[in-house]
């Protein structure tokens, strides 16, 4: 489908060049026109805005796969959907998202939107977890909101940056922190 192999080849390129990654730069990832790109997409802002709700589905579709593994306890299961990353999106630069919130500030409001969304799961896992004895009983909102925050930190300045730290491994630690500090 052009839509998702458009959105695949905006990941290819951002990897790359990061936002500053033209119309011309896409077409050329993907051997075709730019034309072929604005019969999808209108303008790189509505490009960006499908990219933040595919990576967010990408996730959800591994959190899916995650709760389906039956060999994994709720913890492993929790600690999954927490640091959950689709593969095609290792590599990215996240704390260069920050650069969004100028720019591109409805795709950045949407990266907010989605990461303060979805916590279903988690939380059904939380629930799981203090009902067997996995996890002490502990307030999911206020899980949420250290989660939350933490990520919004690390996407909104040059921290991880400054302190050589990857995204992919904050968001381990951090799930590790986290998860070791509700568990029984």
């Amino acid at each position: 489908m052009l839509r998702e192999e458009i959105l695949e080849a905006t990941m290819a390129v951002y990897k790359k060049k990061g936002m500053r990654f033209t119309m011309d730069d896409l077409a050329k990832e993907m051997s075709r026109s730019k034309k072929t790109i604005y019969t999808v997409f209108r303008d790189k802002k509505h490009l960006f805005l499908e990219e933040v709700d595919f990576f967010f589905d990408k996730i959800k579709e591994r959190e899916q796969e995650i709760l389906c593994d039956d060999s994994l306890s709720v913890k492993e299961k929790l600690r999954g959907v927490l640091s959950v990353m689709p593969e095609n999106f290792s590599g990215v630069d996240f704390p260069s998202i920050y650069t969004f919130k100028d720019k591109y500030p409805a795709v950045y409001r949407r990266i907010g939107e989605r990461l303060e969304s979805d916590w279903d799961t988690a939380f059904a896992l939380i629930d799981q977890g203090m009902e067997d004895g996995t996890f002490k009983n502990v307030n999911k909102e206020f899980f949420r909101l250290v989660y939350n925050a933490s990520i919004e930190k690390f996407l909104s300045s040059d921290e991880l940056t400054r302190l050589k730290i990857h995204y992919n491994d904050a968001l381990k630690g951090l799930t590790d922190m986290l998860i070791e500090g509700i568990t029984a």
